[in-house]
């Protein structure tokens, strides 16, 4: 098949690939660009663990076709860099278990709290809903959120 030239800003980086046309986001960004965090769930958009953020937008990239985004820009959790809010409280909170789900949770997390930094905890479980914990540590992952958004209305106020 004939191939596709794409160019994606990936974590501040602008990439442009010759890639084939069907090839998902969650592909591109592991074997192509490298971005290994981003974790292959379920191929079938139901568990999130897969989310990145589009255009700031948080979105399941076991889905999204990668000429679907270019010229958009996609942050990966390796974009976060480290000891994010978010990545602190899920530490802070206990949450990883087995791990699978945690960059998916962490990416929706990040993008919940950008766009409702104090939500009440219908909104966290509705913000949070579907990106599924095998280990089933939602409260941990409710509190995890909520942790982080004191330390970023701290932040934001400091």
């Amino acid at each position: 098949s004939t191939m596709t030239r794409v160019n994606v800003t990936v974590d501040g980086v602008l990439c442009s690939d010759d890639v084939e046309p069907r090839m998902l986001l969650v592909h591109y960004l592991r074997e192509v660009v490298g971005k290994v965090g981003t974790v292959v769930g379920c191929d079938t958009s139901n568990c999130g663990a897969c989310t990145v953020h589009v255009a700031g937008k948080a979105m399941r990239s076991c889905v999204v076709p990668v000429k679907a985004v270019a010229g958009d820009a996609v942050r990966t959790i390796e974009g976060l860099g480290g000891g994010h809010p978010v990545q602190q409280a899920w530490l802070e909170e206990q949450v990883p278990q087995c791990g699978y789900c945690q960059t998916g949770q962490i990416m929706q997390a990040v993008a919940l709290l950008e766009a409702t930094p104090r939500p009440t905890a219908g909104q966290i479980r509705e913000g949070m809903n579907g990106v599924l914990c095998r280990c089933g540590t939602y409260p941990r992952i409710e509190a995890a959120v909520r942790r982080a958004a004191d330390a970023l209305a701290a932040k934001a106020e400091g």
